[in-house]
Formats: structure tokens, C-alpha cells, sequence
């Protein structure tokens, strides 16, 4: 299988915009054969970038409210529009697709992950467990329901947010479903990519495809009632690891393009020959891990 990060500078709180952009590089993706591609962390319709350099934790302050107003309404729904057409684009190019979401629920965003097969649609969306720090200012804590792995055309895979790839359980609820391919997306920064691809290839066997974004705080749009200056540090750092924990493509900073690999999934097979971290090489009578995939909601009703 071919797959790829799709490395791309995000178009900031505007859907519609981010949609174009997502089948812009689906379609650049089917042109060079990529079977696989996955976007960056809330690509459609971005990360809250604003928080740690505005006083996000301000407790009732009228300008973070606007601002959370703003970032909601930007927000995409898992039955809206814009899924809708990437999904009838991911049918019709036949590229499966990992894309990083901010997901609006009621009054909450979550930082989801959202699968996307050619064959059956929108396969699951994970919503991130933990968002780190300053993010849980703006996202909701998601729940196991997106701990799932897929599998397309003889490829397993499987794929987690930002830094709940360093959450060791998590990796592991991937690892006991077969991956091959670990993918991991992040806002964007060959620093937060550098140690962990790696890591995730040479701990779980597999093949680790990170995707990063591209920020520029001269994308923020007329009326956001925050403004930063300066230059980002959101460079990208998407990257892609070979099973025996080496680099195939090393972090890319600060180019918008396809990140791009061939997989050969008789490497997987020989690097498990003295190491599985899910099979061989666990103990499952001494160590166990379970994993509630219910959804969770703020009430059940029982009519």
C-alpha cells in the first residue's frame, strides 16, 4: 500500500474553505496512487491556537467567550455538509482517509479523528481522551467509542490524536486489534513529532505515519477578537517510520505537500519475529487492559 500524510496549511475557522482544501489533496493523493492519506488535528476547522498567548483560563471573560463562539460555530458536524462531501470524494477517488476534526456537539467541540472508507463511509470518529492542557479550555474529554482499527486492502490500521499517542494504554487498545499502520495526527511541529513516530513504529512493530498542519496566524479571519503576531511554530513535522523504528521520511518542516511511502507488510511480519507487543510478547494472565467502546453521553433515555 502507498499512503501519505497530507501536510497542508490549515484554512483557519473556515469550513468551507478546509473542505476545498481536503479534496484538493485527496484528488493529488489518487493522482500518485496513495491508497491512505490522513490530515493533521482538528484540520476542518482548526486548532485553538489563541489560548496559550490570550489569558485562555480567564474564568467569564467577554472576549474568550466571543472566542469560543467563534471556534463552535466554525465547528463541523458528523452529519453535516462538509463530511458528507469529502465522504462522496473518498468514495469516488477509492483513498482511504484519517482526517482530523474539530467536532461540534451541542454547545461542545471535541477533538475527533474521523476514518473514512471508500467502501462504507465514516467507519468511526474518535474523539481525543484527554486534551492536553490549555486545549481542555475548548475541547470536551472524549471516550473509547473511535478505539478501533480498520482494515483496506490488506492494510490494518489504526490512529489516535496529538499526545494521547503518548497515552501507553491507548497504544496498546490499537496494538490488540492487528495494526500494521499506527497513524498519529498533530497540529503541527517537527518537535512534537520527532521522538514519537519512532517510538510508536519500534514499540508496536508497525509502520507510523504522522500527519502535521501548517499555521499561519495570517490566516485568523476578520472579526476573531484575538490576534497574534509573530511567527508559528506550527512547521508541519509530518513524518513516516519504517516497523524497525527507522526513519523512511524524517520530519518535513514548512512545506505544504504530500508526505509519501510505500508499505511492505512483510517487514511488519519479520520485526514481530522477536518482538509483539499484543501477541508473543505479552502476558495477558498477568496484565490485562479492557476497553469501553460505549459512547458516552449526557443521558440515557429509557422510554
Amino acid at each position: 500500500m502507498r499512503i501519505a500524510a497530507a501536510q497542508a496549511r490549515c484554512p483557519w475557522l473556515d469550513p468551507a474553505a478546509g473542505t476545498a482544501k481536503v479534496l484538493a489533496f485527496l484528488h493529488d493523493a489518487a493522482d500518485r496512487q496513495v491508497e491512505l492519506v490522513a490530515f493533521p488535528e482538528t484540520f476542518l476547522s482548526g486548532y485553538p491556537y489563541w489560548l496559550s498567548s490570550t489569558g485562555g483560563a480567564a474564568f467569564d471573560d467577554p472576549l474568550q467567550k466571543q472566542a469560543y463562539a467563534c471556534y463552535l460555530d466554525a465547528a463541523v458536524e458528523l452529519d453535516g455538509p462538509e463530511l458528507a462531501t469529502i465522504t462522496e470524494a473518498v468514495r469516488d477517488l477509492g483513498v482511504f482517509t484519517y482526517l482530523g476534526i474539530s467536532e461540534r456537539s451541542g454547545g461542545t467541540v471535541y477533538c475527533t479523528l474521523v476514518a473514512i472508507s471508500p467502501d462504507h463511509g465514516v467507519v468511526s470518529a474518535h474523539r481525543k481522551l484527554m486534551p492536553t492542557f490549555e486545549e481542555r479550555l475548548v475541547w470536551g474529554t472524549g471516550d473509547g467509542h473511535g478505539l478501533r482499527a480498520h482494515t483496506f486492502r490488506g492494510v490494518r490500521a489504526g490512529g489516535l490524536n496529538c499526545w494521547e499517542n503518548w497515552m501507553p494504554l491507548a497504544r496498546q487498545s490499537l496494538y490488540a486489534q492487528g495494526v500494521d499502520l499506527h497513524v498519529s495526527v498533530w497540529p503541527g511541529s517537527t518537535g512534537l513529532t520527532r521522538d514519537i513516530t519512532r517510538f510508536i513504529a519500534r514499540e508496536g512493530r508497525v509502520y507510523s505515519l504522522a500527519a502535521g498542519a501548517l499555521i499561519s496566524f495570517d490566516d485568523v479571519p476578520a472579526g476573531f477578537p484575538f490576534t497574534v503576531t509573530g511567527p508559528s511554530a506550527y512547521d508541519g513535522g509530518s513524518a513516516i517510520a519504517g516497523p524497525d523504528g527507522e526513519w523512511i521520511v524524517e520530519p518535513v518542516s514548512g512545506e505544504e505537500r504530500l508526505v509519501i511511502a510505500d508499505l511492505d507488510l512483510a517487514r511488519v511480519r519479520g520485526e514481530r519475529q522477536n518482538f509483539d507487543p499484543a501477541g508473543h510478547y505479552h502476558r495477558g494472565d498477568v496484565l490485562r487492559l479492557t476497553v469501553d467502546r460505549r459512547r458516552l453521553s449526557g443521558a440515557d433515555f429509557l422510554d
